[in-house]
């Protein structure tokens, strides 16, 4: 099968995908599944994990993960290694657009994400999971990451993220882009190559990757594009065992950072 990892014991390559319960994670590891992989479907709560494990088949098990609780994170691993003993893939793409009163509209959420007023508590919350859960998680998973012959690690980002992008005065987003969600995802690109930067040398891919405008629960389900469309370019990336280390890709090709 293309893109499967050999390995001396001749096992399905094993991934992990955080947040993977619903929306572009469900998607990313249902694919995988359907490429030969053993999939965790990672999720906060275990019942919702096992019923989005049961949808995708014989080779997706539910684990229950919560990047910003420790505890949740290391059993995870400890879980992952007692039955596989390594890990191919990790897919870091649990994340939140916000932590405030829930129901509001897209343009609600942007609104309160201002530099100049977003709420300091929604920014801490927003961030521990967009990117403090991102570090613990990919740090907790690089002993298992390390027995792997083709180890790599996408982090799902946003274009939001792009500095370059959003800089730009033709730019249409520049209007969204507040210290709430967009900078994590700005800060979570820092980290992508941080961590790409010092694992090349072990061989170890870390690439961070846009959906595009998907329609999920993150943006009440306002986006133009549908989870096929907005998890063609993460499932790629995920797949791709022998390509380039450090990128920023999109539904379009390479973007800047």
């Amino acid at each position: 099968m293309e893109n499967q990892i050999e390995n001396s014991t001749g096992n399905q390559p094993v991934a992990l995908v955080t947040g993977a319960n619903q929306g572009v994670g469900f998607q990313i590891a249902k694919e995988l599944a359907a490429n030969g992989y053993i999939v965790y479907v990672g999720s906060r709560n275990l019942g919702n994990g096992e019923k989005a494990a049961a949808d995708i088949g014989f080779s997706a098990r539910a684990i229950q993960l919560d990047v910003t609780e420790e505890a949740t994170i290391s059993a995870a691993m400890e879980h992952i290694e007692k039955e596989n003993g390594r890990l191919d893939l990790l897919v870091n793409n649990a994340g939140i657009s916000h932590a405030g009163k829930p129901g509001r509209s897209l343009e609600e959420v942007m609104a309160e994400g201002r530099a100049t007023t977003a709420s300091l508590d929604e920014v801490r919350k927003v961030w521990e999971t967009n990117v403090f859960g991102v570090i613990a998680t990919t740090q907790a998973a690089l002993p298992l990451l390390r027995k792997s012959s083709a180890a790599r690690i996408v982090n799902v980002s946003s274009g939001l993220g792009s500095l370059t992008w959003i800089s730009d005065p033709a730019c249409w987003a520049r209007e969204h882009f507040g210290v709430v969600y967009a900078a994590s995802k700005t800060a979570l690109n820092a980290v992508t190559l941080s961590f790409a930067l010092e694992l090349e040398k072990e061989g170890i891919k870390v690439n961070a990757v846009s959906p595009g405008f998907t329609a999920t629960a993150l943006n009440n389900f306002q986006g133009t594009d549908s989870l096929e469309v907005g998890s063609r370019e993460p499932i790629r990336v995920a797949l791709e065992t022998d390509g380039p280390t450090g990128g920023f890709t999109g539904p379009d090709g390479p973007m800047p950072w």
